[in-house]
């Protein structure tokens, strides 16, 4: 027999569930952006997790000491070169960019996420019955893509988010976590923007194909 705590609990849980229903079918669209929503703060959330542990993995190899600076557009208003991707030798802490160490840091915490991502608002959110492969080529362009503007826009904080932390803060080591915290959040939130209307486009739902009755 159940108790009354017992009752109350599952009445509560049928309430919800009742709630979530008939949101879903009065407002379907913001039923799925409010999925869309919850899972792409999760899929943040791991983020970062992840990125300290990589920067922390890459810190100790040569890799932070190795510039990677590609595809110039133009100059910053000192006149120095700059980069879409732009991580000049050398640690944060020390003035640098971070190196080949924080792009790959950077890339592969964000490159784990997204097929996370795939995967979790195909089946969940958008609960696509359409062709993966063909939905995970666009998202592979749209991927590629938004990775190039976001990393052109870092160019334009990163460096006052990280002197803001370390510096003016006077938080050393722990202002260089906490804006590790910030860009990333920051650029999760390009994507998050970017990548719903995206998902309305490549997750789509066919309509089932009629049985033959032999």
């Amino acid at each position: 027999m159940m108790s009354k705590d017992d009752v109350k609990q599952t009445n509560l849980f049928s309430g919800v569930i009742g709630l979530w229903s008939r949101l879903k079918e009065k407002h379907p669209n913001s039923a799925q952006f409010f999925v869309f929503f919850m899972l792409s703060n999760g899929i943040t959330a791991l983020q970062l997790i992840l990125m300290p542990v990589f920067r922390m993995i890459f810190a100790q190899t040569a890799l932070v000491s190795t510039s990677f600076q590609v595809w110039q557009v133009g100059t910053n208003t000192d006149g120095s070169p700059y980069y879409i991707f732009d991580y000049a030798a050398g640690a944060i802490a020390a003035g640098g960019g971070g190196g080949l160490a924080y792009f790959l840091a950077v890339q592969i915490t964000i490159g784990i996420a997204q097929i996370l991502n795939f995967f979790a608002q195909r089946s969940i959110t958008f609960k696509s019955n359409s062709s993966i492969w063909k939905a995970a080529f666009w998202y592979f362009v749209a991927y590629i893509v938004i990775t190039i503007v976001a990393a052109a826009a870092l160019g334009f904080y990163q460096t006052p988010v990280y002197h803001f932390f370390m510096n003016t803060l006077g938080w050393g080591s722990v202002g260089e976590t906490t804006a590790d915290v910030v860009t990333m959040i920051i650029n999760s939130a390009i994507s998050f923007w970017v990548f719903f209307p995206i998902f309305k486009i490549i997750f789509k739902q066919e309509p089932e194909k009629p049985t033959k009755v032999v």
